[in-house]
């Protein structure tokens, strides 16, 4: 039997949940979901100070083939403990916590079965309660309860069906007629055509649910239809063709808006009626600018690779820029952190666009992301001003690019850590700029006629890597960072150098 404690994958549970790529075999098995529904009702328990009987549990999945399978095996193991299950069906992973939440459930707990964008033979298991996602330490609690546990086998019959995506969707149409006021109340996205790109995941609610009941008008959105196999592309705000295929069908149908979500809609970007790509740091900036008015002042926690263009974006609205650390969690939790410490801090997110907003319970949510730019669009069409001003301002990238140097070494976590460490030590003695408070790997701005941008060298969080992300501000100018970091890693004969 697998260990099952190497599905951790930070705050979440994942592994390859079917057969159909070649060298990938199984390791999340139902035997597996089994003891981890266990582990988690026991977990649940001992924080709740509960039975495992009084103990209502919400489960939900996006549009993976093995969902089903997979709900089955968790819900058994929680059944068997004497805790209730409810099906939530499809779903988005935001709308699951939202059950822990909402007085219509008010679950203990919450389970969403996904895998974010992965490959179709990867699945997961995300953990929800009222404080909000599980941390690091809580899964590997619940993966040691796990390893130790039977197979439990138990009827389903008790199980009961919970439709939440139905009131999450209400709470957003509310948010959305609150915000706008428009003349007709119940129909405020009239006279607004959004398209939108679920890639074959678990977004299709917001147009059949949302935005068709408001009013807007949703011809040309594209791959609603949920299907595993993920058939037209890679499910991810992130993934250029997914991003093209969103912009294309924008510019088809002379949208006022495009929106793309990633498969358990947690993330999202957008598409602006000229064809301008709203994501990664643009994203970020017009976030920050929708907020800025509510938060004059507040301090925006974004991920490392943010570009300094962004900064002096964000600096330049009367807003503060805080880099912290990959990882969504790492960021929400610093942004919490902050606003506990005193600092004000509204939003935290990164440029794959995963964002959380305090107003939100620090959730990060694709669908509630969307409805604050829905909200900004329909208040400035009110004013014949378009959305793309509120980032006006926001400096053009000219070229960015993200390379990751394979660390050919089995201590490959000391011999990384050195490589950084010479790094550091040699760009200090070049006088480069290093700026400080990186949290993560070492940031060298350059602003010289011979060489304009930055460049991030970290080390990854899991992998045997080291990624390195640049952005020039002229042709070539990339080409010359990529020099001036060989030069700096010159004598680590360990590290595979990528192509160009």
């Amino acid at each position: 039997m697998a260990d099952i404690k190497k599905l951790q994958n930070g705050s979440d549970i994942r592994g390859i949940a079917c057969e159909g790529v070649e060298g990938e075999h199984v390791n999340l098995t139902e035997e597996a979901g089994n003891r981890i529904g266990g582990g988690f009702v026991r977990w649940l328990a001992e924080k709740k100070g509960k039975k495992p009987q009084e103990l209502r549990i919400g489960i939900g999945h996006d549009s993976r083939i093995t969902a089903d399978s997979l709900f089955s095996a968790a819900a058994k193991g929680i059944a068997a403990t004497g805790a209730k299950v409810y099906a939530c069906g499809l779903v988005s992973t935001p709308s699951m916590f939202m059950t822990t939440v909402f007085d219509e459930f008010g679950f203990d707990g919450a389970i969403m079965i996904t895998a974010s964008h992965l490959p179709f033979n990867r699945n997961g298991y995300k953990f929800f309660d009222r404080d909000g996602g599980l941390e690091h330490d809580d899964i590997t609690k619940i993966l040691e309860t796990a390893s130790g546990l039977s197979v439990e086998e138990a009827s389903l019959d008790g199980v009961e069906k919970a439709d939440s995506i139905s009131v999450y969707c209400d709470f957003l149409k509310d948010k959305i007629r609150k915000s706008i006021n428009a003349a007709d109340y119940d129909k405020p996205l009239a006279g607004l055509h959004i398209v939108v790109d679920t890639g074959n995941g678990a977004g299709g609610f917001f147009v059949e649910k949302v935005l068709n009941p408001l009013g807007a008008d949703t011809s040309g959105s594209q791959f609603l239809e949920p299907d595993g196999h993920f058939p037209n592309h890679i499910p991810n705000p992130e993934n250029k063709q997914a991003m093209e295929s969103i912009r294309q069908a924008v510019l088809g149908n002379q949208a006022d808006l495009g929106i793309i979500f990633d498969t358990d809609v947690d993330r999202m970007s957008a598409v602006l009626p000229n064809g301008d790509e709203v994501n990664r740091d643009a994203i970020i900036a017009m976030m920050t600018a929708i907020i800025a008015e509510d938060y004059p002042g507040g301090t925006i926690v974004t991920d490392s690779v943010t570009s300094d263009r962004l900064t002096r974006f964000i600096e330049s609205i009367g807003m503060k820029h805080h880099r912290y650390m990959r990882g969504y969690k790492n960021v929400i939790n610093e942004s919490i952190r902050l606003n506990n410490a005193g600092t004000v801090s509204p939003l935290a997110i990164e440029t794959s666009g995963h964002g959380a907003l305090s107003e939100n319970y620090f959730l990060d949510d694709g669908a509630y992301m969307a409805v604050k730019l829905l909200i900004a669009l329909a208040k400035a069409a009110k004013h014949n001003k378009p959305l793309a001003a509120f980032i006006e301002t926001l400096e053009k990238g000219f070229e960015e690019r993200e390379y990751r140097f394979k660390i050919d070494d089995d201590n490959f976590k000391e011999y990384g850590q050195n490589a950084l460490n010479t790094f550091e030590e040699r760009a200090k003695a070049k006088g480069f700029q290093i700026a400080p408070n990186s949290y993560e790997g070492i940031r060298i701005t350059f602003d010289t006629d011979e060489v304009k941008g930055w460049l991030l060298l970290r080390m990854s969080l899991h992998d045997p890597q080291m990624p390195l992300n640049i952005e020039g501000v002229r042709e070539g100018d990339c080409d010359r960072l990529f020099d001036i970091v060989l030069e700096l890693l010159e004598g680590f004969d360990k590290l595979v150098i990528p192509n160009r």
